[in-house]
């Protein structure tokens, strides 16, 4: 069996579990802190990041790294190809799926992770409220981003639902939670949001939640 070491909030995590459930792949969660620098999982991971796959026939199979993960998975299970179509689609969809794990997650996801989070649960501090408003503004520039590729494509890689729309999904979601986003004039990402909020791979993480830290009454709404 599978096991993915991982914390309720870790969008990238949630990148992986959304794959996961498009293809079938059976796993069990295992809740990992990495702010708490556990020496069994710096082990696993010297980097001390989630998401970690282990399993426990075969322990020495570790995959380390979201992206790393995906490709596993794209290449070994058949079912539901999330990074598809020609050479030139195949590389919009990883470009993509770039922006958003590392451009999205440096200006908006990280920064309220940390103020509305992890300075919550680990350090009992209070949120540094310009790191919030700068974090929410940056939100804003990158949704008029995803309106604009939802504007010329039925998803935001291309034709079909790609890794792209499970990373970006993934990270809004998240950013969601943390009441980071104003829907207000985002009327084609909501759209596309909704669609992903109601496929059977996601309603596992609108569940969750973390502790300490509440949702906004629309989180887990379908029809937001």
């Amino acid at each position: 069996m599978w096991q993915l070491y991982q914390f309720p909030l870790c969008p990238f995590s949630r990148k992986v579990r959304l794959l996961l459930g498009e293809k079938g792949v059976g796993y069990e969660l295992v809740r990992e802190s990495p702010w708490t620098r556990r020496d069994e999982f710096l082990h696993m991971n010297p980097a001390g990041q989630t998401p970690v796959m282990g399993h426990t026939g075969r322990p020495a199979n570790m995959l380390i790294d979201s992206m790393a993960i995906c490709e596993y998975f794209e290449e070994t299970v058949e079912k539901a190809a999330m990074i598809n179509g020609t050479a030139a689609n195949r590389a919009e969809i990883r470009r993509l799926v770039t922006w958003f794990d590392t451009q999205f997650y440096n200006d908006v996801t990280g920064p309220l992770l940390h103020e509305r989070m992890v300075k919550r649960v680990a350090e009992r501090a209070a949120p540094d409220a310009r790191a919030l408003r700068e974090a929410m503004k940056a939100a804003v520039g990158h949704l008029d981003y995803t309106d604009y590729l939802l504007d010329h494509r039925n998803w935001l890689g291309g034709a079909t639902m790609s890794l792209a729309d499970l990373a970006a999904a993934a990270q809004i979601s998240v950013t969601d939670y943390l009441g980071g986003i104003d829907w207000k004039g985002h009327e084609q990402t909501a759209r596309w949001y909704r669609g992903l909020k109601s496929r059977p791979s996601f309603r596992p993480l609108l569940s969750e939640r973390m502790e300490m830290v509440a949702p906004p009454a629309h989180y887990d709404n379908v029809d937001f």
